[in-house]
């Protein structure tokens, strides 16, 4: 049978290119994303997906992709929680509070709630694995973005809270740490900072990779193979790890 994997944010970002990889290994996979346009173009782009319009940090709508994701698949193997969201660019002292409280609740509060919800099946089965998406900016740090790396030290605390909690149930329970990401996102971030220093893209781009010990942007694919090597035989005894696929960052601004 079919191994099975649900991921939140799998309808757009590196979170398709996760559900693709995992499709292509041979796994039912189940997307999760608030995006009801994504979900709707992925579905019909791969029959090897279902999915659930919805938003992570809602109960409600966990427990009903929780039950869509069952009744599609029958169980679930693996989660990948990926979503989240870059929350705002801001001093402490100027960080709004409401903007603070969404970040936290998607970007952490999330992960809690879809961990929640699979590991009764996956501890009943004795065998399971959750991948947590963190960042390597819990590392470097940059300026006026505490809201995003303190969410995501959240996240890799509760990576190494639940492995140590699941582990005699043999669920493992690992994060990624991606780096400089050649996608999209990226992107829009290198043009902001282009536009505000009156720079090109391409000397901001140099400047990031300078700071990067194998000078190279991630591939979404990179932390794609990751998950699913996370998820693999050939990692059934790797828990309470955080992973970082960024070629190493050193610093960023």
């Amino acid at each position: 049978m079919a191994r099975t994997v649900v991921v939140t944010g799998g309808a757009s970002g590196i979170g398709r290119v996760i559900a693709q990889r995992f499709a292509d290994a041979g796994y039912r996979v189940h997307i999760f994303d608030i995006n009801a346009d994504a979900v709707r173009q992925a579905l019909s782009e791969n029959a090897a997906f279902s999915g659930t319009v919805g938003d992570v940090s809602v109960p409600a709508h966990v427990t009903r992709g929780m039950r869509d994701a069952e009744e599609a698949m029958g169980g679930v193997d693996v989660l990948v929680n990926d979503a989240a969201i870059p929350g705002p660019r801001a001093p402490v002292e100027e960080m709004p509070d409401d903007e603070w409280d969404r970040t936290m609740r998607v970007n952490l509060y999330g992960p809690f709630l879809w961990t929640k919800a699979v590991v009764t099946g996956m501890k009943a089965r004795r065998e399971g694995s959750i991948v947590n998406i963190s960042t390597g900016s819990v590392r470097t740090l940059p300026l006026n973005r505490s809201v995003y790396n303190v969410s995501k030290w959240g996240v890799e605390g509760l990576t190494k809270t639940a492995a140590r909690e699941l582990g005699p149930w043999n669920v493992r329970v690992n994060a990624i740490q991606p780096g400089m990401v050649n996608n999209e996102r990226m992107r829009m971030i290198v043009q902001r900072i282009a536009d505000q220093e009156g720079r090109s893209t391409t000397e901001v781009e140099d400047e990031f990779l300078q700071f990067i010990s194998m000078r190279c942007k991630v591939e979404p694919q990179d932390i794609a193979d990751m998950a699913v090597f996370l998820s693999s035989e050939g990692a059934s005894r790797v828990t309470g790890q955080v992973i970082a696929v960024d070629g190493h960052i050193e610093w960023e601004q």
